[in-house]
């Protein structure tokens, strides 16, 4: 299924990029008519029950004493969703893992690096039902799937914005001045801006389907350099990584750590990682395994395919295409190919470029395959190739059906 982008018609992806992206919100109205019939509320409730799932339940309830709210995870079951109060939501995560179709949509945000693609979570609520006023620390496009959600948005946040206390989740009462106020319907999208304050209330019943895009934090960076660095430390020149330390000690109780000698030491540090260029490969190979690592463990089907199986789907007008549950993404000098967190340092060069053309969105025929081949050697072990991709569920075969 080849999904045009999600944007409306005066607004290409650079105008997005320049103008929208990280900045202001933008209302794409019937921007995504693929989504509305792939799911009911009670396919949602089912799914959120599964043991594999990763789901939450949030009420709302009110007393004399106020709002209070309650959170529960997964696993859920069947008891959980008896005696609920009026205003309640269930959500669920990685909805991608669960439909194939639901996952290709993606394609419809192609404009934005699949490596800052996070999951498509799903939130299901009846009339009323919301999840509070708060804000994400990721971009977000809103896509309204069934019924009625009505957005508000405010106020910019950043970590010093307080929320309610004594509640199991991040919310607040003050979203500022409102700059937007609209009812989504089926198909219609919604771009939140990461830190945008925003608040949903479903004005029927309703499932919004949450495409997140998100940026790796420094603590993801700083934990995988550690990684590399550890797993190549045999490897590298210590002599780069040495620090000149020239400060004169000052007189201080013996066992104190100056914390003047700890800013210097910082600094150092900080000195050595902008200028050495040993350490440049290190940090990109840090990088592409921090934004090619899922959230969520991939969940994959005991299937075996053979060549000859393979071959035959190809040649009858089927086609390969990355499996949108897999993160993959490449680098240049050097190439290097990843793919959910992983280097794949055991590819050839005809595997490597397959690879790419099928991550930047190519879906691969028989006539694609064997024009990029030099006589049957190499097309028979690229089949084998293909083969062990589609066992390890980085790519999916269509029949073409």
């Amino acid at each position: 299924m080849n999904i045009p982008f999600c944007l409306p018609e005066n607004i290409s992806p650079d105008d997005f990029l320049q103008h929208y992206w990280q900045k202001k919100p933008l209302l794409i109205r019937n921007g995504l008519p693929q989504i509305v019939g792939l799911f009911e509320p009670n396919d949602i409730i089912e799914l959120a029950q599964e043991p594999d799932v990763t789901a939450r339940l949030v009420q709302t309830h009110y007393s004399d004493d106020g709002e209070k709210w309650s959170l529960k995870r997964s696993p859920l079951s069947e008891s959980d969703f008896n005696d609920l109060p009026q205003q309640w939501s269930v959500l669920v995560q990685n909805l991608e893992q669960w439909s194939p179709e639901l996952g290709e949509l993606w394609q419809a945000f192609g404009y934005i690096p699949q490596w800052q693609r996070d999951d498509i979570m799903v939130s299901y609520a009846p009339e009323g039902g919301s999840v509070g006023r708060h804000y994400d620390e990721y971009d977000v496009f809103l896509v309204q799937g069934y019924g009625h959600r009505r957005w508000q948005l405010g106020k910019w946040c950043d970590p010093s914005t307080e929320f309610k206390a004594n509640q199991p989740i991040r919310i607040f009462d003050d979203m500022g001045d409102l700059i937007f106020d609209e009812i989504l319907a089926p198909g219609d999208v919604l771009y939140v801006p990461s830190r945008l304050s925003h608040y949903g209330i479903a004005q029927d019943d309703c499932l919004t389907f949450s495409f997140g895009l998100r940026f790796p934090n420094a603590t993801d960076l700083l934990e995988n350099l550690c990684k590399t660095l550890e797993h190549q430390s045999e490897t590298l020149a210590t002599s780069d990584f040495s620090i000149p330390f020239r400060l004169s000690p000052q007189v201080q109780p013996n066992a104190l750590l100056d914390p003047k000698m700890v800013a210097t030491l910082k600094q150092r540090l900080i000195d050595v990682l902008q200028n050495s260029h040993q350490l440049d490969d290190i940090f990109t190979h840090a990088v592409a395994t921090a934004v090619s690592t899922r959230r969520y463990e991939q969940l994959t089907e005991d299937n075996e395919f053979y060549p000859d199986e393979v071959q035959e789907i190809l040649e009858a007008g089927g086609w390969i295409q990355q499996d949108s549950n897999v993160k993959i993404l490449y680098t240049e000098n050097p190439q290097r190919v990843y793919v959910n967190g992983e280097w794949i340092d055991e590819l050839n060069e005809a595997e490597a470029n397959l690879l790419i053309r099928i991550a930047n969105g190519d879906s691969i025929s028989w006539n694609k395959l064997a024009s990029k081949v030099s006589g049957q050697d190499e097309l028979e072990l690229l089949l084998d190739t293909l083969c062990d991709w589609l066992d390890s569920g980085w790519v999916v075969l269509n029949d073409g059906e």
